[in-house]
């Protein structure tokens, strides 16, 4: 993940919901009819994975 990206991913994070959602729905909007190449198995397996390590750092989180 690229400085810019991170940064724009914090940015995100300090918003309120309501501007979380305005901001989803433009860039859903924008990149809808992007031409994007498939996922290869070994992506979609580490995004899996990276998915799954957040909500389990979330369940701990929760838990304590």
């Amino acid at each position: 993940m690229t400085p810019v990206v991170q940064d724009f991913l914090t940015t995100f994070d300090r918003l309120t919901d309501s501007e979380r959602l305005d901001l989803a729905s433009e860039i859903l909007k924008r990149t809808a009819y992007l031409d994007f190449p498939p996922l290869s198995d070994e992506d979609l397996v580490l995004i899996s994975e990276e998915i799954f390590l957040q909500l389990d750092e979330e369940e701990a989180a929760y838990e304590s």
